[in-house]
């Protein structure tokens, strides 16, 4: 107590120097902090877009359908036995809030003047919307029944406005099956879709049901099955527990028949994820950066200009562990007290944001982000601000330590 009360003494000496140095580590615990908060609350905003309107947490199909998903096959259907041992299994794990099975497939769409092709989702409207929360706030005009009924179609903004295509107007899908076989069926429009998978989504859907009619299925089938978890941080324990059961099933020729794939594997924003992150690793960096430059500064600069008086302590029997003691300790206060106001500012500032959040467009969607900030991000940051406050001074406080008494006290 004796050795912080001293340090902090001698930091007041030189208030002006000191409360710069504050500052300065204040600044560069604001920008980490509010960088962090910022980007993550983005970044887990853009996934819960992804992963609740089209593609879950996780997704389920047969061996080689994402490599040829461009095509749409129909040759690669989950079989009827695989479909059984898959929902089994999710009814049985406990990480599985919802799954939603899809038959997913190309079509031709008229509206009897002209035509164009759609990508169509088959699904069962209640595990559909269970599994995908956020995919009802894109329906953008509608006849408030429930998702999609039995004859009606969800049709894509992009396509919607191309062909002039209005709720309750009636348009003719034609599609080929397995087999060869094109058919036509007539169906209304229940609603418009904003795009769920980009500003190029050409995504449709429909009750699956009227695909088993429209593609001539003796029995639904389907192709893909999309999972929701109840905690997307438990993600790679489930694909793990999965696995272990479904890799039991094999193809003809003995290998793995199903392929499990996680929501990163199937989007490009990923990428983008992997890009924040990255940019979150550079702005620590520069953190620490701030915070080795201006604690080693002033520290020299304290060595310097207290050379004489660290000459006299020396003359008077101050241990050289004891020197090299007060000039860490003064350090260590420097990195907490830049850490605390740091961290305080930073609090306030999101607390601000939660009352005039940030506001901006995606696609024809418009997002309001709300800046966050975890425990564990305020604690990793005072931490690695205080390590470094610490770090920064062993070299100063090691000189100071070992400078000759008779030398010192000759400094002018």
């Amino acid at each position: 107590m004796k050795l912080l009360k001293l340090a902090f003494l001698n930091l007041t000496r030189y208030s002006r120097r000191s409360f710069l140095t504050v500052g300065l580590i204040v600044l560069g615990v604001m920008a980490v902090l509010m960088f962090v908060s910022v980007s993550g609350s983005f970044k887990s905003m853009m996934v819960g877009q992804i992963t609740d309107s089209m593609l879950g947490h996780a997704q389920i199909h047969h061996k080689g359908y994402v490599a040829s998903i461009d095509n749409l096959p129909l040759s690669l259907n989950i079989p009827p036995k695989g479909l059984e041992k898959i929902e089994a299994l999710l009814q049985q794990s406990d990480f599985v809030e919802a799954y939603s099975p899809r038959l997913k497939f190309g079509a031709m769409l008229s509206n009897f003047e002209e035509t164009t092709s759609i990508r169509l989702n088959a699904v069962y409207p209640e595990r559909e919307v269970a599994s995908m929360p956020a995919l009802m706030d894109r329906v953008v005009n509608g006849d408030g029944q429930a998702f999609v009924q039995p004859g009606q179609i969800l049709l894509p903004q992009l396509l919607a406005r191309g062909l002039k295509l209005n709720v309750g107007d009636t348009i003719v899908l034609v599609a080929t099956n397995r087999e060869g076989s094109v058919n036509g069926q007539t169906f209304r429009v229940q609603g418009i879709l904003q795009p769920v998978t980009g500003p190029g989504g050409r995504d449709g859907y429909l009750h699956i049901d009227d695909a088993q009619s429209l593609l001539r299925l003796s029995q639904p089938e389907v192709n893909e099955i999309a999972v929701r978890l109840k905690s997307l941080n438990k993600l790679p324990n489930a694909m793990q527990a999965w696995w272990s059961d479904l890799g039991e099933l094999k193809n003809q020729q003995g290998a793995p028949m199903l392929e499990l794939h996680r929501w990163d594997d199937l989007s490009p924003f990923a990428n983008i994820a992997k890009m924040i992150d990255l940019l979150d690793v550079f702005i620590r960096v520069m953190l620490v950066g701030i915070v080795l430059i201006a604690i080693m500064n002033v520290m020299m600069m304290a060595v310097y200009e207290r050379t004489r008086e660290i000459g006299t302590m020396a003359a008077l029997g101050t241990q050289p562990s004891r020197i090299l003691g007060l000039f860490l300790t003064e350090g260590f206060l420097l990195g907490v007290l830049g850490s605390l106001i740091g961290v305080a500012l930073s609090l306030l500032l999101v607390f601000g944001l939660s009352f005039w959040p940030i506001e901006f467009a995606f696609g024809r969607q418009q997002l309001i982000l709300i800046p966050t900030l975890q425990l564990s991000e305020l604690l990793w940051v005072s931490f690695i601000v205080t390590m470094i406050a610490v770090l920064a001074s062993l070299q100063p406080a090691w000189k100071a330590s070992r400078l000759d008494p008779i030398q010192a006290l000759r400094q002018v």
